[in-house]
């Protein structure tokens, strides 16, 4: 979970590079990024703003050659080992509607006014921090606005989502495969009533449950992989693979300490820790409550009535 956070946080900065950086930017910075030189990040969520990112209120303001920064971004993961983030900002708070007044930026760390706040202690995925990052008059040169134009980072920053819903989505793919394989070898070892309990009908009805959500989950990542693949849009067929595949790990993760029973509830065994790593999944990249909306928009799109 903690290395495919930094993989998935490092990959969205890059993902909105390749697709929307300037040529000089992605001479400057993709070849940095693809050796993890520096280490990246992304500066999104706010204490108001999390799914609803219209509602930013860090602003960038323009003063000759640079923008300088204020706000305050939260759930930073890889906030304080990171060197370079994304960076979404309003340079123009009047705009209506409030995406047409929203830029990205790439802002490397070791100017004064960027304070790195405390890590945010969390109920799991505790193997990666997850910080408050604090802008103050933080200067930003001119030529990292990304694509050089302003306006354009709500669009950018939404393409690059889909490169982290698939992330998710993979780790909770991961996770529910992880939880299902204890939870399969431990029902063949666990005996009660003179037999393993893999034997017990209720049990066989779980796991078989558990391995075709997982399948069902993994078709779905690797569908909506091969469109990003092929640089197509994909926001629909990531938003169903991220919806799915988190539920499946919330759920699987669930069964797997049931099937446990007490153990499943001790630290002595890792399914405790995927229970308590899944929620973040549900929440994380866009909540699934919001990737049903962003699933039934595409759909209604898709599927367009012409009179």
């Amino acid at each position: 979970m903690g290395l495919a956070g930094i993989l998935g946080t490092h990959l969205v900065l890059a993902d909105v590079l390749v697709q929307y950086g300037t040529e000089e930017q992605k001479e400057r910075f993709l070849p940095r990024l693809a050796k993890g030189e520096p280490r990246g990040g992304i500066c999104l969520s706010e204490p108001n703003a999390g799914s609803d990112l219209q509602a930013i209120s860090t602003t960038a303001r323009r003063r000759g050659d640079s923008y300088v920064i204020d706000g305050s971004k939260m759930w930073v993961t890889n906030g304080r080992r990171a060197q370079i983030f994304l960076v979404l900002a309003k340079t123009d708070a009047a705009a209506k509607p409030a995406h047409r007044g929203i830029s990205a930026f790439i802002a490397e760390k070791g100017a004064p006014g960027l304070t790195v706040g405390r890590d945010i202690d969390k109920m799991g995925y505790k193997t990666v921090e997850t910080c408050e990052l604090h802008f103050e008059n933080f200067p930003v040169p001119a030529e990292n606005l990304v694509g050089g134009e302003e306006g354009q980072g709500f669009k950018q920053v939404m393409t690059g989502l889909e490169a982290e819903r698939l992330n998710v989505a993979a780790r909770g793919l991961g996770l529910a495969r992880a939880a299902f394989e204890e939870a399969i070898k431990y029902a063949q070892q666990r005996y009660t009533f003179g037999k393993p309990i893999a034997q017990h009908q209720t049990i066989q009805i779980k796991l078989a449950e558990m391995a075709t959500r997982i399948e069902a989950s993994r078709l779905l990542i690797y569908s909506a992989a091969a469109k990003k693949d092929r640089r197509e849009r994909c926001d629909l067929e990531a938003g169903m693979a991220k919806l799915f595949a988190t539920e499946t790990a919330a759920e699987v993760s669930l069964e797997a300490m049931r099937i446990l029973g007490g153990n499943g509830f001790s630290k002595d065994f890792p399914v405790e820790r995927f229970y308590r790593d899944a929620p973040l999944l549900l929440i994380g990249g866009g909540s699934n409550e919001l990737q049903r909306l962003i699933i039934a928009r595409g759909l209604l799109e898709r599927y367009k009535e012409h009179s």
